[in-house]
């Protein structure tokens, strides 16, 4: 479904990818792994049309989408859960749920279905909500674009044990009713019995590619440990 082949990223002057490849097949989830300021969201970025790559190819299903503009790649179906949620807090959780969607599969009874705190509070503004909450708005406004791909920047970060559980355990159902995901998240216990296959940027490249189960320890300590 997504192959990013050779992508490389520029902020200014300052290179920040250097020939990234990955690749996500349909249904598949992904697992991007790496240190803080590796290039994991800046990769997302690029996908995403916010920083268009310098050079590279990216595809979705066979179509080139690199460098086109962000609304276009979202209407491809791309659906982003930034980092740090940014959902419209002026705005109450029908409002934020109905402000980008499209028709489809999930409207605002299912996303209030998979995320039940989100029905009880419809009529409350962005603001007023916990920090779990509006992470599920994020998730359920980027699932009313009826999106082929979800992508997930740490969506599980500075958030309650209970509420991290919550979204791990929507996120294995979104992969099981065939959703891509593409996921970055530090919380490897969690993230890896979802994914099909990993990809570990290093410095703004791809240095390791693979199924879970083949990160061993010395894997894991060279490019992931403190």
């Amino acid at each position: 479904m997504l192959e990013l082949e050779r992508i490389t990223a520029f902020y200014g002057a300052s290179q920040a990818l250097f020939d990234v490849s990955l690749s996500l097949g349909t249904g598949e989830a992904l697992a991007l792994l790496g240190r803080n300021g590796m290039g994991k969201s800046t990769t997302i970025r690029a996908i995403c049309g916010l920083t268009p790559p310098r050079d590279g190819q990216i595809r979705l299903d066979g179509q080139a989408i690199g460098g086109q503009p962000s609304h276009r790649i979202a209407r491809a179906g791309i659906g982003l859960v930034p980092e740090g949620r940014r959902i419209f807090p002026n705005l109450t959780v029908a409002e934020n749920l109905t402000a980008a969607a499209r028709p489809g599969y999930w409207d605002r009874a299912r996303v209030e279905a998979l995320f039940p705190r989100l029905g009880e509070r419809r009529g409350q503004y962005g603001h007023s909500l916990s920090g779990g909450e509006q992470q599920m708005l994020a998730i359920g406004r980027a699932l009313t674009t009826n999106p082929r791909l979800l992508i997930l920047d740490e969506a599980t970060e500075g958030l309650a044990p209970v509420i991290r559980q919550e979204i791990w355990t929507a996120l294995r159902r979104l992969k099981d009713e065939g959703l891509s995901l593409l996921i970055v998240d530090k919380i490897l216990a969690e993230l890896l019995p979802i994914a099909d296959r990993c990809t570990i940027l290093e410095k703004g490249v791809s240095v390791w590619s693979g199924a879970p189960d083949g990160l061993d320890p010395a894997t894991r300590d060279r490019f992931l440990g403190v």
